[in-house]
């Protein structure tokens, strides 16, 4: 489900960029892409404004869906976290890294004198 709604999401994602780019901005024209005058005829008498508006929202309405979902399924589906680590060695107790120097390991031998 989660590979399916990832898919979704990316190619909405690059369907909203490329829809974002194709519309017109306050000062360019888009009929310059068309050759000319040819952009507006090319969505009807009215431009591509209408159209355009209406597919970016619906893009970005989807887009913002499958975040939620994504990242709803994200916190649902693992059961570690990130501080999971911690909070379990903090329980534990901890070994000594050293043994105090006036005891002696228990498994040494006594020290013999070196030969004359």
């Amino acid at each position: 489900m989660q590979a399916v709604i990832t898919i979704l999401h990316i190619l909405v994602c690059v369907f909203l960029v490329a829809v974002v780019l194709l519309q017109r901005g306050r000062g360019a024209q888009v009929g310059a892409v068309f050759g000319g005058g040819g952009g507006g005829t090319m969505f009807g008498a009215r431009g591509a404004g209408n159209f355009l508006t209406k597919l970016t929202t619906g893009s970005a309405i989807v887009f913002m869906l499958t975040s939620l979902s994504l990242s709803y399924l994200g916190i649902t589906g693992s059961s570690e976290r990130l501080f999971d680590e911690a909070i379990e060695a903090e329980a534990e107790p901890a070994a000594p890294l050293f043994q105090e120097l006036e005891t002696a390991p228990p498994d040494s031998t006594p020290v013999q004198e070196p030969a004359p």
